[in-house]
């Protein structure tokens, strides 16, 4: 029985530059940065006793191992309190952000990372 999610991985072009943005611009922890049989395993997360973590993979070499993998980003919803404030400091950043609009659900933003993935955080009560 599947009982949480553990890990997601994201396959970018450069890890370094990744886990920059992540960790210096949106605010996530290094949890993880290793050699595994000669591959990079970068793992980084909102806080460090969070259940769910991102993995930054070498795009170029999953490709090369995996030749049939969909490498394309995966959509991802974040969940925050006081969205409003975070799309401010996320332009302060200089961080590539869509409009911030309300539905029914809340208040959202899209905003990109330094590859242009995009990404959704949305305003939902802990």
């Amino acid at each position: 029985m599947i009982h949480q999610i553990g890990q997601i991985m994201l396959y970018v072009n450069d890890q370094e530059v990744a886990a920059r943005f992540w960790t210096e611009k949106i605010g996530f922890v290094l949890v993880k940065d290793e050699e595994n049989h000669g591959m990079r395993i970068i793992e980084i997360a909102p806080a460090k006793d969070v259940q769910t973590s991102f993995v930054l993979h070498n795009k170029a070499m999953i490709a090369q191992m995996q030749p049939e993998l969909n490498l394309g980003t995966p959509s991802i919803m974040f969940y925050a309190t006081d969205v409003e404030a975070l799309y401010e400091e996320f332009k302060a950043k200089g961080i590539t952000v869509g409009d911030l609009i309300t539905i029914p659900a809340g208040k959202l933003f899209n905003f990109a990372d330094d590859e242009n993935n995009y990404f959704a955080l949305i305003e939902k009560a802990l």
